[in-house]
């Protein structure tokens, strides 16, 4: 990756305010991209999560990122696997900016199959940012140091699936102890993946079950969504769109819900997936457009 990137130290006028709040501020900071002026006057959220994520996890976390960056919400992560990298994804999906924070030099991108996805992030003006020098060999302490600026640079940390030994759970011990909000996505009780976010429930993390909970809890105003009301063509549909809008968006617990015969529900999903009423997000979930 060709570097020019901009060299900031707390005494520089665009080092980020935020970060210099935190018990430990980067003594230097490598930022490639978008200026951080630029960047954070608008609203930062961190998304953290696990690293090996489920289809929940990933359903959960496409669906509110990408709510949040429709609103003009920056989303801060650290390009690792899993929630990180759909969180960047879900970002730039949604036509939003988002922000990856890097456990090494800016001369690499970590992980390496992560570099296409760190191209994307600064094609379309977002940044990527690190206090390592680059050549620098990574360390495992990196990955949570890493977490504390991924913490600092937002207004509170979403996370929206981790199991009960979490290297994620630093990054909210880290915005708690910064003073700032930590939100939790619920899951299946039975769930390893979910243990760690409904034990932060547990001891008063916010629970989240779409962006508005979010942006109602840090005082950001929504933006008028141009949201059009989608109607099905005939029962089936009608049947289909409501479950979907209540929340019951696998494949397999809406021909269920559904009552359908299999034959007669995958025809219902075709149609309304051929004429742009949903669209799938992968493993077997369904969204309404």
């Amino acid at each position: 990756m060709s570097i020019r990137a901009l060299k900031l130290v707390p005494s520089s006028k665009n080092y980020p305010r935020a970060l210099l709040n935190i018990a430990q501020p980067p003594k230097q900071l490598f930022w490639l991209g978008a200026i951080p002026e630029k960047l954070l006057a608008n609203p930062c959220i961190s998304v953290v999560g696990s690293r090996k994520v489920s289809p929940y996890g990933k359903a959960v976390t496409s669906k509110i990122v990408g709510d949040l960056a429709k609103q003009g919400v920056v989303i801060v992560s650290g390009l690792a696997l899993g929630v990180d990298s759909i969180a960047h994804e879900a970002a730039l999906k949604a036509k939003g900016l988002t922000i990856a924070v890097l456990p090494c030099g800016l001369d690499r991108v970590y992980p390496a199959s992560h570099h296409h996805l760190a191209k994307e992030i600064l094609q379309k003006g977002g940044a990527l940012v690190t206090e390592y020098n680059e050549g620098e060999e990574i360390f495992a302490g990196n990955f949570i140091a890493r977490n504390r600026i991924v913490a600092g640079l937002g207004l509170g940390v979403l996370i929206t699936e981790a199991a009960e030994k979490s290297g994620t759970l630093h990054t909210a011990n880290f915005a708690l102890e910064q003073g700032n909000d930590v939100f939790a996505v619920p899951g299946n009780i039975t769930s390893q993946t979910s243990k760690g976010t409904n034990n932060l429930i547990k001891v008063g993390a916010a629970v989240v079950t779409d962006a508005e909970d979010i942006l109602n809890a840090l005082g950001i105003e929504s933006k008028t969504a141009d949201k059009r009301e989608v109607f099905g063509d005939n029962e089936q549909e009608v049947v289909v769109l409501k479950l979907i809008a209540n929340g019951v968006t696998d494949g397999e617990e809406l021909l269920k819900a559904s009552e359908f015969e299999p034959t007669l529900f995958n025809q219902t999903l075709t149609m309304l997936e051929i004429n742009g009423k949903i669209r799938s997000e992968g493993a077997g979930q369904w969204t309404i457009i």
